[in-house]
């Protein structure tokens, strides 16, 4: 496991250019399975062969296996050249010695640190080195009505203080409610929107030394806001299908989601039509929505995103010189192809280059999204709206990044306590000292 010298690394694009003396093949293993995405990694890989003389033989994986496939491939020392994974393993693998860190830092290094989101790369730190290379990302965000709020001057959802009081000015049942918050426990749903509206107020289950009781004055803001913007929802177990179908009916001035929600909102998708009017190929709905990624707490003014980023890692059983070339090439020259495999959820965490500092933003907003119908997000949303949508992953977080902890936190967030607590508070069967005793009692024995 060599460490690439940042000369070799800075050479990649030249190399690519002028040829290599010899070909090699490296194995790439992917979770964008679906064989339209498969085809598109295919033709990225058939490109870079016909610049570097290099074959790179695309491998899909299911994401539920990656983990136990991964660690059976180091086990007995072959693992692929390079892995396209998820946030939750770059640090356990770095730790672990999956990860070639000092060839991933290099390559980040080469394309220069400052051209990436800093939440990405944030993320990625181990020992003072980038782990593994940010490719794309996405981050929740908070969909509201832009129409509604200037109709009513209102400033936008950036904060707990301005969602409730778009709340008290627009909630009107039936027709139209304030908010449709999750508030079915069982369902994954509720906890990411829970993990942001506590990350929003500064408030984490987890430190360096692991479990973290949480602050009795600032998770009772965080449980005040929750019960707030649940009081003004719709009745019923609420999760991601209501809170949609709410919001494209025309019946919510706001909702918590994910970016695959904005072809939907173009009427792109035949599958999930806006009813906000007769049309469901309408583009109505899509004008009359505003955006916020990044939103704060009265304990944390600046705010947070939640997000979830997906990396490029070259292993320590890599051809390192290759597959670096790969992965810079994916990451440049490549990188809009990169982003085209589903552009709807693949932010540019790249914005651009030194001398084109948006080249990748703009770039990734003409890309076509949808299903049914295609159009680019730049034909149905705003620049402004755009870059707020992209920024979002400047203050890219999740509990337990920045602590090492993601482990402990992910098994806090899928035991679910938070998730049945919360809902036993908005219910009004405890009081809320009483709620945060009750979820540090019960996250302790978390191990």
């Amino acid at each position: 496991m060599n460490k690439l010298h940042l000369a070799t690394a800075s050479a990649i694009v030249t190399a690519m250019v002028a040829g290599v003396a010899q070909a090699d093949t490296i194995r790439f293993w992917t979770t964008e399975n679906q064989p339209e995405r498969l085809a598109k990694q295919q033709a990225m890989a058939d490109d870079f062969n016909k610049l570097s003389g290099h074959t790179v033989e695309v491998i899909p994986v299911e994401e539920k296996d990656l983990g136990t496939r991964t660690t059976a491939a180091f086990a007995a020392g072959d693992l692929p050249d390079v892995i396209y994974h998820t946030l939750q393993y770059v640090l356990p693998w770095a730790e672990a010695g999956i990860l070639d860190v000092e060839a991933n830092d290099d390559v980040v290094d080469a394309l220069q640190t400052n051209t990436f989101a800093p939440g990405a790369i944030a993320m990625a730190q181990f020992d003072g080195m980038t782990a593994a290379v940010p490719v794309d990302g996405w981050t929740q965000m908070v969909v509201y009505r832009k129409d509604l709020f200037d109709a009513a001057g209102l400033g936008a959802p950036t904060s707990y203080a301005a969602i409730e009081a778009a709340v008290d000015a627009l909630h009107n049942p039936p027709s139209m409610y304030g908010f449709v918050a999750p508030n079915k426990v069982d369902e994954n749903f509720m906890s990411q929107v829970l993990e942001h509206v506590f990350l929003a107020n500064g408030v984490s289950p987890v430190s360096a030394d692991g479990f973290a009781p949480f602050d009795v004055a600032a998770t009772t803001e965080v449980l005040d806001f929750y019960k707030k913007i649940s009081k003004a929802s719709p009745p019923g177990e609420l999760f991601w299908k209501q809170s949609r179908e709410m919001y494209f009916a025309g019946q919510a001035a706001m909702i918590i989601w994910s970016p695959f929600i904005l072809d939907e909102l173009a009427g792109l998708r035949d599958s999930a039509p806006p009813t906000i009017n007769d049309d469901p190929t309408s583009t109505e709905l899509a004008s009359k929505t505003g955006i916020v990624t990044t939103f704060g707490g009265p304990s944390n003014a600046s705010g947070a995103a939640w997000a979830d980023i997906r990396y490029f890692g070259i292993t320590s059983d890599a051809n390192t010189d290759v597959a670096a070339e790969f992965v810079t090439y994916s990451m440049k020259d490549g990188y809009p192809s990169t982003l085209s495999i589903a552009p709807e959820g693949k932010f540019p965490v790249r914005r651009g280059e030194p001398t084109d500092t948006a080249r990748y933003i703009k770039a990734w907003s003409k890309l076509p999204v949808g299903v049914d119908r295609k159009a680019p997000l730049s034909e149905l949303y705003a620049p402004a709206m755009i870059n707020r949508i992209v920024g979002g992953l400047e203050t890219a977080d999740r509990w337990g990044v920045k602590e090492g902890q993601l482990s402990l936190a992910s098994k806090i967030i899928n035991s679910q306590a938070i998730n049945r607590i919360v809902r036993q508070y908005i219910d009004d069967e405890i009081v809320a000292a009483d709620a945060v005793a009750k979820m540090n009692a019960e996250l302790a024995s978390i191990e």
